[in-house]
């Protein structure tokens, strides 16, 4: 289930049905609870946070969720470094603070990989899980595509990744010609042409959701990152109905999806 996904707060659960955990932290815990408690979930439904990067849309209600839940937090050296210099208290964080070795790690039931994507935060992450015999990856804020990426994206059954930005719409749009640029050159975020690219890439016949997250309030609509991503399958010959494609809503909870 994504809670949130956009600017505004992005927050993910992901559970085997006995328990999860959850990526990211940018909606407050009152919120959470809300969302949660409306498919029968609590806190204890998930035991561990995982942190792709330290921008506040990611992380802004992180010190709460320490403070009250006490729940564990996973994120690299480098990211739990640079949250301790946030204005979050990091006396709270410290205590839920646990390290990420490189390769893969066992978090209760996961088994969780991380691996760096081109973006300009501290340092950001995107996760590969595994879980019985799901393979799930999630790449959310990369400002473009890496091989490492794409290679660990053609052995999932789920993706998660950016649409954030149709080029038309970003270029026509109101933005100052510095935040244009911060966007679309490399290290802010992926266009819906670039989603499409790589889908066209890691598409394989083990492929069944690819979930469109981070879209742009002011330059994308869920129809038009759809409909890219489409395109992208057309091409390849897949006939729509084989992958579950969906845009995950900004503001509002996506349905909890069985994968």
């Amino acid at each position: 289930m994504s809670l949130s996904s956009g600017s505004c707060g992005n927050c993910y659960f992901l559970s085997d049905g006995r328990e999860g955990i959850l990526i990211d932290a940018g909606v407050s815990l009152r919120r959470m609870k809300k969302i949660l408690g409306a498919e029968g979930l609590g806190y204890e439904s998930f035991g561990a946070v995982l942190v792709t990067h330290d921008h506040m849309d990611h992380i802004r209600c992180l010190h709460s969720y320490c403070e009250k839940l006490s729940k564990p937090v996973y994120a690299t050296r480098v990211l739990h470094e640079a949250m301790a210099t946030r204005t979050m208290r990091s006396a709270a964080l410290s205590a839920c603070r646990r390290d990420l070795s490189e390769g893969w790690n066992q978090i209760g039931a996961f088994r969780v990989r991380w691996f760096t994507v081109p973006h300009d935060a501290s340092q950001t992450v995107g996760f590969a899980i595994q879980v019985e015999d799901h393979n799930f990856l999630i790449m959310t804020d990369i400002g473009r595509m890496t091989e490492e990426a794409l290679e660990l994206a053609r052995k999932a059954d789920t993706v998660v990744i950016e649409s954030n930005y149709d080029m038309d719409m970003l270029m026509g749009g109101p933005y100052t010609h510095d935040l244009k640029m911060r966007i679309c050159k490399g290290n802010g975020h992926l266009s819906n042409d670039q989603c499409a690219e790589a889908i066209e890439s890691f598409w394989h016949p083990g492929l069944r959701n690819i979930f469109l997250c981070h879209l742009s309030e002011n330059n994308n609509t869920p129809v038009k990152a759809h409909d890219r991503a489409l395109q992208a399958l057309g091409k390849l010959g897949i006939e729509p109905g084989t992958v579950n494609l969906r845009p995950l809503p900004r503001r509002s909870p996506s349905p909890l999806m069985i994968l």
